[in-house]
C-alpha cells in the first residue's frame, strides 16, 4: 500500500510501501498518479538504483513516455542507449568526466537555471522519473518549486495581468542565458520554439498553474523588454525560499515532478571531480 510522508508544508512528498523494480498493478500505478497530482514532487528511495529496463518499464505504466530524440547537441555521442532515457549527468561515452569546455558540459549548465522539463516542446512534459546512479559527496541537489502554489500566492491584481498571455520557449534561449555557444543551425532546426499560455488550469489537480521556465524568451505580443521584466518578477515570486524544496541526493533515489505543475533547477557540485550519473525519463501529454 503506497505511504506518503509530506517533505513541505507546500507541496512534496516521500513515498514508499510499493516496490518499483516489479510490474506495478493498476491500482498501485493510479496511486502513484494521484499522489504526482496531489503533491507536484514524489521521492522514493532505492538500493540499488533501477535498472534502465525496470526504469523504463514503470515510466511506461505510468504515462506516454517520450521515446523520440527531442534535440540535437553537435558532436554528442551517446553514453546510453536506451532512446527513452535521457542522460543528464556529466559523463561522457567512455565514463570519463567532461570538461569545462565541453560542448556538452556547456549545455547541462543551463539545468542549473529554473525551468519545466519540455517546455520547449508542443507536446509538453507531464512528470520526469529522475534516477541516481551516483551522486557527489557535496552539492548537486535538485530545488523545486511548485507554480500551483506560485500562482495562488499572486495578488488578484498580477493575476489579472498575466490571464491569457502566451509566451515562447526556445531550448535555445535558455541554454544562451547560460552561456552555451553559439547554436549551430542543424542544433537550431532541431527544435524550433513553441508557444504556451502562462496561465491555465492544472488537470491532475483542478488548481491553477503559472507556466514559468527559463526556456520563455518572451511574451508574445508584449514589448520585448516588458514582457522579460514580467517573467523576471513572475520567476523571482515562485522560487522564493518558502516555496522551495531541495532534494538531496542518495544513490538509488528516484524523484519524480509534474513539469505542468512545478519548476526545478540542479546546484553547483565539482563536476570536473566527481561523477554525477543521473538518468531520466520523461513523460508527455500526448502519446508522439
Amino acid at each position: 500500500m503506497l505511504d506518503a510522508r509530506p517533505l513541505h508544508p507546500l507541496f512534496g512528498a516521500e513515498l514508499s510501501g510499493v516496490d518499483l523494480r516489479a510490474p506495478l498493478g493498476a491500482a498501485d500505478a493510479q496511486a502513484i498518479r494521484d499522489a504526482f497530482n496531489r503533491y507536484g514532487v514524489c521521492v522514493f528511495h532505492n538500493d540499488p538504483p533501477l535498472t534502465n529496463q525496470q526504469h523504463i518499464a514503470l515510466s511506461y505504466v505510468l504515462g506516454p513516455l517520450d521515446n523520440r530524440p527531442v534535440f540535437k547537441i553537435a558532436g554528442r555521442v551517446k553514453r546510453i542507449q536506451e532512446p527513452e532515457i535521457q542522460d543528464v549527468g556529466n559523463l561522457n561515452a567512455d565514463g570519463s568526466l567532461m570538461m569545462p569546455d565541453s560542448r556538452i558540459a556547456a549545455f547541462r549548465r543551463g539545468d542549473r537555471l529554473w525551468h519545466s522539463d519540455m517546455s520547449f516542446h508542443e507536446n509538453r512534459a507531464t512528470f520526469s522519473l529522475l534516477s541516481a546512479h551516483s551522486v557527489p559527496p557535496e552539492g548537486g541537489d535538485t530545488l523545486f518549486a511548485d507554480m500551483r502554489v506560485a500562482y495562488a500566492a499572486l495578488p488578484d491584481s498580477m493575476k489579472a495581468r498575466i490571464d491569457g498571455l502566451v509566451c515562447e520557449h526556445s531550448i535555445w534561449w535558455s541554454r544562451a542565458l547560460a552561456n552555451y555557444p553559439t547554436p549551430t543551425q542543424e542544433e537550431l532546426d532541431s527544435r524550433p520554439p513553441v508557444h504556451h499560455p502562462l496561465v491555465f488550469t492544472h488537470a491532475g489537480s483542478g488548481r491553477k498553474t503559472v507556466y514559468l521556465s527559463s526556456h520563455i524568451s518572451h511574451v508574445v505580443g508584449m514589448p520585448m523588454e516588458e514582457g522579460r521584466a514580467l517573467i523576471r518578477e513572475l520567476m523571482a515570486h515562485a522560487t522564493q525560499p518558502e516555496f522551495v524544496h531541495a532534494h538531496r541526493w542518495r544513490v538509488g533515489d528516484v524523484v519524480a515532478w509534474d513539469n505542468l505543475a512545478s519548476m526545478h533547477r540542479g546546484t553547483e557540485f565539482a563536476d570536473t571531480v566527481h561523477p554525477r550519473d543521473m538518468r531520466r525519463t520523461t513523460l508527455r501529454e500526448h502519446a508522439a
